[in-house]
């Protein structure tokens, strides 16, 4: 019975009773001083932070862009293997044209006249062999150059190894780390990036060939972030030391670099005001720590007919740099629609100067009662007062 008394109270005053903001000024330097700084500190949020910094009066935008490449340079080389040999871009970019991307070959290993016949295979703990016994005919796997004969032939005149139906001879030894790379003058070569952008929701577009470059200039400029900052011609060394790379050393087995161009647009301003700004990283693994499988490189081959009608070829492992440009970027615009919303949440942060005041005067302040007593007030319902007094009497 007595749970039963506890509980309808509480259940009636939760039924029909409702809550109704009171005001209440409260004469305090500590109170008014936290209460003027937290709302300073959220207009400077609003203003500071949201519009200016932000921009949230704008609608934004995403980049649509397109990027074509055009490398050039000639570089000379004069060793044992290739001899006196001139190099132009038709021979060290491959393939001519990819999207988003370059090849700059840097680093090569040629083997010449390669025949389909039988040779032995290159020496390896699953090649060696001391009689045809250890060798399986028909055998091959992932690392194998051909398919195992049967045999076993001399390699040299030290080591025996299983003789392979392959393209012969075998791909000579790996390159040197130690020496500087064949195509090491690619560091002056040359590369013109012309970026194409486009913002749909405002139909505006631009290119990296500004409207005041001329077609003298661009055969002249380099791009320097201090003296020419857009001009789109680039220097594969410059590339390589603004990521702080030493370019002959990544030239010996090759590397990824990445190429950044962002767009950021204020299209409340002048268009001459959206220009693009270069930036340049090493994109591939460098950890000293783990060296495994370093650089980059692949093989292709060119096929030949002898005179007497045998297919041969010429094949080229290639080691280089391939270089990625990778676009970024957005645009804004006025438009009142996000300007209101961003305004009405950040006016609607002010509330939040009250809810901290008011736990400081109601929980944190010695004279908590008092404020407790004078903030929140208890009105019973007028017709319940009404009757009492009535049967009652007047007291």
């Amino acid at each position: 019975m007595s749970e039963s008394r506890i509980c309808c109270p509480c259940l009636y005053r939760c039924i029909f009773e409702y809550e109704t903001p009171r005001s209440v000024i409260i004469r305090s330097r500590k109170v008014g001083s936290f209460n003027r700084f937290i709302q300073l500190a959220i207009l400077g949020y609003i203003i500071g932070w949201v519009l200016v910094w932000q921009k949230g009066y704008q609608e934004f935008d995403s980049i649509i862009s397109s990027v074509t490449t055009k490398v050039k340079g000639i570089a000379v080389t004069n060793d044992s293997h290739l001899g006196f040999r001139v190099w132009d871009v038709a021979d060290y970019v491959i393939p001519p044209q990819e999207e988003l991307s370059f090849f700059v070959m840097t680093n090569l290993i040629m083997t010449r006249d390669q025949i389909q016949a039988q040779c032995p295979e290159v020496p390896d703990d699953s090649s060696k062999c001391t009689s045809d016994s250890n060798c399986t005919a028909g055998f091959s796997d992932v690392h194998s150059s051909g398919i195992q004969t049967g045999r076993c032939v001399n390699f040299n005149e030290t080591v025996r190894t299983c003789e392979v139906q392959a393209w012969c001879p075998l791909e000579i030894n790996g390159v040197n780390d130690s020496e500087p790379a064949l195509l090491k003058a690619a560091d002056n070569f040359t590369v013109l990036i012309k970026n194409n952008i486009r913002y749909p929701k405002f139909n505006f577009n631009k290119r990296n060939i500004l409207p005041n470059i001329s077609s003298t200039y661009l055969k002249t400029c380099i791009f320097n972030r201090q003296t020419d900052p857009y001009c789109p011609i680039f220097r594969l060394g410059d590339i390589v030391h603004e990521a702080g790379e030493d370019f002959q050393k990544m030239a010996v087995e090759g590397g990824v670099m990445g190429i950044q161009i962002r767009w950021d647009c204020d299209l409340d301003k002048s268009d001459s005001k959206c220009v693009p700004t270069y930036t340049f990283r090493r994109l591939d693994n460098k950890n000293p720590n783990n060296n495994v499988a370093p650089g980059y490189n692949f093989r292709f081959a060119k096929y030949y007919k002898t005179p007497d009608g045998v297919e041969s070829r010429t094949l080229i492992k290639a080691y280089g740099i391939r270089f990625d440009v990778m676009v970024f970027g957005r645009a804004g615009k006025f438009n009142i629609i996000p300007t209101l919303i961003n305004v009405g949440s950040g006016l609607a942060l002010l509330g939040l100067a009250t809810v901290l005041c008011d736990c400081i005067v109601l929980y944190c302040m010695k004279k908590r009662n008092f404020y407790r007593e004078k903030k929140y007030k208890f009105v019973d319902d007028f017709d319940l007062v009404a009757n009492s007094q009535t049967t009652y009497g007047t007291p």
